[in-house]
């Protein structure tokens, strides 16, 4: 066949719209180790602990209704919600995953040429769905791989539509304070939207911190998105929910798909929001091995990075046999499977989750052996 008639038949075939194909693909860190049956998977920021048994029960109790389509308005878990948070249930919106929330923001309020703004370092998930509605990404330099506030308002101009913050930010784990925020906020035209992400936001103690609920009853722009998928452990179910202005809400559920949360995971994040003692767990967990870990990767002369979330970034050096790339490879031969976050602009650091005690101890035992190679 010539190459004319090869490209009348290219052509003839249906294309994705302008830009879906210049769009990388989301690559999620590694769930096994090719030659070792049972590895330590320290690459999601799931929690170790699992999820609560309430909520096991809860999702095998839901088994007689399989056939059933969910309820469209999530009204289990919303009213659960609104009751442990304090929140107005028809400000509340629901997505599988907060991704999924991501998407319906995007989509509702990006034309092509619009443009976001986030860290440089900031979740892929966001950059996607901008880039599937025809917007450009802007990311703004971060200092010390944190949030740089003049450096996302320098970022922005009047095609940008939705300012974007992790906080704390992944895959870094650095957060800023409230204050910082309200800042960042007072710089925003009224017509931007701020999104906090806070997907980690439960494990921040201090009282600097603001979760930034407060922020969407004084402001119509600003919204709060949080997920079941860190703390209660049920990433397997796609549980996320936001917080935002009414009118916001009701613009998202004109788009949102019908039964986007399923009912297993509905029973089931009711039941672990119920769950106080196994979410206590979890935080104490965290909040004794992640100061744990920084110390002893410090010691061994590598450059973890304050981490406020339940992972911590860890920085190696460029020198051949001591780089990040050798070290994730020398940790998968121990059958120990950490996250390569080169696709977010780091290719100098890992990202490790915080396990239990023998999981943290065996990371330095590995990297300490691994250092002295």
């Amino acid at each position: 066949m010539s190459d004319t008639v090869l490209d009348r038949a290219k052509a003839q075939r249906p294309t994705p719209k302008p830009g879906i194909l210049d769009i990388a693909c989301y690559v999620p860190g590694k769930a096994k180790v090719d030659g070792i049956e049972h590895s330590l998977k320290l690459s999601a920021n799931e929690n170790i602990l699992g999820c609560s048994p309430d909520a096991k029960a809860a999702f095998a109790g839901a088994i007689d209704q399989l056939h059933m389509y969910p309820d469209g308005r999530t009204t289990i878990l919303r009213t659960a919600i609104a009751a442990k948070y304090g929140l107005e249930p028809e400000r509340l919106i629901f997505g599988c995953g907060s991704d999924e929330i991501f998407q319906l923001l995007n989509q509702t309020f990006l034309e092509p040429g619009d443009n976001i703004v986030q860290g440089e370092f900031g979740f892929g998930a966001y950059a996607i769905g901008a880039r599937a509605c025809g917007a450009t990404v802007k990311l703004a330099k971060e200092i010390n791989h944190r949030i740089d506030v003049d450096a996302l308002l320098a970022e922005v101009d009047d095609r940008t539509r939705l300012v974007f913050v992790a906080n704390p930010g992944n895959p870094t784990g650095t957060w800023i304070t409230g204050e910082e925020i309200r800042r960042l906020h007072a710089g925003l035209a009224p017509s931007v939207v701020l999104v906090l992400d806070g997907a980690y936001a439960e494990f921040v103690a201090d009282p600097a911190f603001e979760d930034g609920m407060s922020m969407v009853r004084e402001f119509e722009n600003v919204v709060v998105t949080r997920t079941f998928s860190k703390l209660h452990g049920l990433a397997a179910l796609r549980v996320g929910w936001a917080y935002m202005p009414v009118e916001m809400a009701d613009a998202l559920d004109r788009i949102r798909l019908p039964f986007n949360v399923n009912i297993p995971a509905q029973l089931a994040g009711v039941a672990a929001l119920g769950d106080d003692d196994f979410q206590a767990r979890s935080l104490a967990l965290v909040e004794q091995w992640r100061p744990y870990l920084i110390q002893q990767l410090g010691g061994l002369g590598l450059e973890p990075v304050p981490s406020a979330a339940n992972f911590v970034l860890v920085g190696f050096p460029r020198t051949p046999g001591k780089t990040a790339k050798e070290a994730e490879a020398y940790l998968a031969s121990k059958g120990i499977i950490v996250r390569g976050v080169t696709g977010y602009g780091l290719p100098d650091h890992l990202r490790i989750t915080i396990g239990l005690e023998a999981h943290n101890r065996a990371v330095v035992e590995a990297l300490a052996a691994f250092v002295k190679s």
